[in-house]
Formats: structure tokens, sequence, C-alpha cells
């Protein structure tokens, strides 16, 4: 297929890479000219301006957004002026859901269908295939259904249902994904005061092969202490949130379901940017690992 790309950061440029890997001609756009530059280098179009950038697209267009959630709406105030009926918006980042339907029932007004599709597995994942939830009109799913295919790991991408309901299980995984991130940081800050002298990477490997709690994230921390030491010296102990966990939680009171977890979870979050502990190091640790999240470099 072809399509145009915006937004080629820590999970935008691999998923170019991964989408010209698998024979899809990208026009590739971003506000700096060094990762289109990159790109290009690894065979997109490239595209220094959004006129360059639709000059290169033949109609209908296929739109990918990959951007922070904060900057959608920017840029989709760019894009809309260039906007035709018949063209396909996807915003692959993690926008509220409520905001997908708001933006869904605008361009649908113009003949312009826009698909809310969250995107799970981190920088590897974005690169070697990710989880894919897609919320949107089915048939504008349909119509994208081979770019999914490419992008997703084996069976790792599904129809979730009308406009909306791709970024609303997506708030929900993140949701999920602080409270497994806390019962880690939690146990192995509890093995960091043991009685004896525990050898912390070794225990997180041993963790990792076929016990109970064997997972993506356990074989992350791993990986964090190779790099960084056991007593994760360079990694801060204060850990920001970016949104999910509040929205879950939000959402959840208003229907009445109770998320301890999760809210404790966040509330850990918020109370680490003044009492900073180790447990809080190792929720940085895993978010740089899987998402190549910045680590303040401080101690606690």
């Amino acid at each position: 297929m072809t399509l145009g790309y915006i937004g080629l950061g820590k999970m935008g440029y691999p998923m170019v890479l991964n989408l010209l890997e698998h024979g899809h001609h990208v026009v590739a756009y971003n506000r700096s000219r060094e990762p289109v530059d990159q790109a290009q280098a690894a065979g997109a179009t490239p595209a220094y301006s959004y006129d360059e950038f639709f000059k290169e697209l033949p109609s209908p267009r296929l739109i990918w957004i990959m951007v922070p959630h904060e900057a959608v709406e920017s840029v989709l105030v760019e894009l809309e002026p260039h906007l035709c009926s018949g063209d396909t918006i996807i915003d692959g980042g993690n926008s509220p859901y409520q905001k997908s339907i708001e933006r869904h029932t605008r361009f649908s007004a113009k003949g312009i269908s826009f698909l809310d599709v969250g995107i799970s597995g981190g920088v590897y994942g974005a690169r070697h295939g990710t989880c894919i939830m897609v919320g949107g009109e089915k048939a504008a799913y349909e119509r994208c259904e081979t770019l999914f295919d490419s992008l997703s790991a084996n069976g790792g991408y599904g129809y979730m249902g009308e406009t909306g309901a791709g970024h609303f299980v997506k708030m929900v995984h993140n949701a999920i994904e602080y409270g497994m991130m806390q019962a880690i940081a939690e146990g192995f800050d509890v093995l960091k005061e043991a009685p004896f002298p525990l050898d912390l990477p070794r225990i997180a490997e041993l963790y990792n092969h076929n016990s109970v709690i064997t997972s993506r994230l356990m074989g992350w921390l791993a990986d964090a202490y190779k790099s960084y030491g056991a007593n994760l010296e360079a990694i801060s102990g204060s850990v920001t949130a970016t949104g999910e966990g509040e929205w879950t939680i939000s959402y959840a009171k208003e229907k009445g379901v109770p998320v301890p977890i999760i809210e404790g979870a966040l509330t850990v979050r918020r109370e680490s940017e003044t009492s900073p502990r180790y447990a809080g190091k190792i929720l940085s640790a895993l978010r740089n690992e899987f998402g190549g999240h910045e680590v303040i470099q401080k101690e606690i």
C-alpha cells in the first residue's frame, strides 16, 4: 500500500522501517529534518513540508499519525485543509477515546474516514511486530487491514469495534501495565531488603525462565540490570505517568468498577516525584527498556 506517515520518533521510525520491509510505499514526514533523511536512506519517500507530503500521495490519501496524544490535534489542524472526501486518517497514538469519537464525527462529516489505533509492544515491537487494536468504521479497517497485518506480530491485530474502541482498549491495556509493573517493582524492593545477600539480576533472569511471572516485563527488568547494575544507580526513582492510568480510573469510577491496584499504582507514581525509592527506579528502568522513555540521572 501507499501511505503517508507523520511522526518519526521512538515508535514511528521503526514502524516505517517495518512497513518498508513489508513492501509498502511510505511518504515520511517529521517536523525535524534528520529523521526524514534517515527514512529516505531506508527507502521511504521524504517530505519536508506538508505541501511535499500531499504532492507525493495519490488520492484517496491514507495517512498514519504517530505523535504524542498532546500533539495529535495540532497535526490534524495542519492536515485538514489538504484533506478530501475519501481520505483516511489513522491516529496511532494514545489519544483519549472521547477525543477519537469527536474527531471521527468531525471528519466523517467531510467524507473522511478516521481510525483510532492503539499500539503496544514498545520500540522492539514497532520494528519487529507489535500488537494493534483498531476502532472505527469496519469498511475503513478492512481497507487498511494489510497494513495492520504487516506491522503486527502473528495474530497481533484486531478490530475492536466502533470509533473510540481501539483507543479505549489501549487505555485499559496501559492501566493494566501500571499494575503489573508496580507489582514487579514492589517485589524487587522487598528482595533488596532481604536478610540474605541476594543477586537481584540473577533472580530477574531466573523468574523469567518458566515461572508463573515469566513475562516480557521481567525480561526487560533483566536487561535493565545488565545495563545499569543491581542498584540501578543511574536511574531515577521518580516515575512519570502518561495519562492512560488516570483516564481508566476516572472511567471506572463513573461505572462503579473498583480498580484499587491500578489506582494504587498511579498514586505511587505521583508520590515518587517527592519520595523516590528503589521501586521507582525499577519502574523507570522498565519504561526506558520497552518504550525508550527518558531516564533521569539522579540519585535516591
